[in-house]
């Protein structure tokens, strides 16, 4: 049976440029589904066609068991919507415009206040909570976007890269509440390039690049494909390189990556924290004067490498999407609410 979101074969085209190769998702009820990938990937053109903002060349999907080509307003009615960017009006003060989307909603004007002000107290906003939006910092208004995505609960919820923007305080606070939106049975297709993110908050995980999932699984599933653990050192002296390594290549599983600059050596192996013990004990022996060692396990930055070539990308210079469109095309999904 078709997860609360589900996709098969989802191709969109902005003219030679293929934004999304045939995308097949499926993220079951009451879970979070992570999807990673580099700029211009097709993550947010992805989220557009399953919220209705955008037209699949073809393919077919559903949200909440509704047809995402077929019956659209019904579509927009079951859906919270957080784009890249903060779509509010700047006009109206921060517990207008969180009155404003409960009512596009049809929630009763006191059931609107009242949730209104629970979220600005959420969001840390009860204090600009009657100034105009248009005076708000980026990450204010950051916030009050994500709040107005969360006014009505909705059974499935679509976050664009929600926390940029945030500082680390707002980001673990907006992840408390994700949490336990999804343990009361939400589903969540979370885009992210903050992998501690996705790694923190995710049930399952899609890689994504050029418009095609490249890979997909669980976090610990992902992490396995890079293979095991690996030990870590950092010589004293660049003369003892050569010492350590005969001691790592005597444990490792692969070979020995060393990084003459740094004096550092790093190999693959089997055995955990005893291994460790015995690695540090081998190069004591040997007169090896260490500054660092450690057991490192694979990351999703390491997977995200693997994959792609190259690390996940903070700079959001050219985070729109091909088709040339922002995130402010997230306050669509709201407005058309009331249709």
């Amino acid at each position: 049976m078709p997860g609360a979101i589900h996709a098969e074969g989802l191709v969109k085209t902005f003219g030679d440029v293929r934004a999304l190769g045939g995308v097949d998702l499926d993220v079951p009820e009451g879970t979070v589904l992570g999807l990673l990938g580099p700029n211009g990937a097709g993550k947010t053109t992805a989220v557009r066609v399953l919220t209705t903002l955008l037209r699949p060349d073809s393919g077919s999907a559903s949200v909440a068991g509704i047809d995402v080509l077929k019956r659209p307003n019904e579509v927009r009615r079951a859906i919270g919507l957080s784009g890249q960017f903060a779509a509010v009006d700047e006009y109206l003060t921060g517990r207008e415009n969180l009155r404003m989307v409960g009512q596009l909603y049809q929630m009763s004007g006191r059931a609107a206040k009242a949730r209104a002000g629970e979220l600005l107290d959420r969001f840390n906003l009860a204090d600009a909570a009657d100034r105009p939006a248009k005076t708000y910092s980026g990450g204010m208004r950051r916030r009050l976007d994500l709040a107005a995505a969360l006014v009505v609960s909705p059974p499935v919820m679509f976050m664009d890269e929600p926390t940029t923007g945030l500082d680390p305080r707002n980001r673990q606070q907006l992840w408390e509440v994700i949490e336990e939106l999804v343990a009361g049975g939400t589903t969540l297709l979370l885009t992210t390039q903050y992998l501690e993110e996705a790694d923190h908050l995710a049930h399952d995980i899609c890689v994504i690049d050029h418009g095609r999932v490249i890979a997909r699984g669980t976090s610990d599933q992902l992490k396995a494909r890079t293979g095991g653990e690996r030990v870590e050192v950092v010589v004293h002296h660049p003369d003892q390189i050569e010492p350590a390594r005969a001691v790592l290549a005597r444990v490792g599983k692969g070979e020995t990556a060393v990084l003459p600059h740094m004096r550092k050596l790093t190999v693959p192996v089997d055995g955990g924290a005893k291994l460790l013990a015995e690695v540090i004990r081998d190069l004591d022996a040997r007169g090896v004067e260490i500054d660092d060692i450690g057991l490192r396990r694979p990351t999703l930055d390491d997977v995200f490498i693997s994959l792609t070539g190259h690390a996940a990308e903070q700079d959001k210079s050219d985070d729109t999407d091909t088709d040339g469109t922002d995130g402010a095309t997230a306050a669509g999904a709201r407005t058309e609410a009331e249709k």
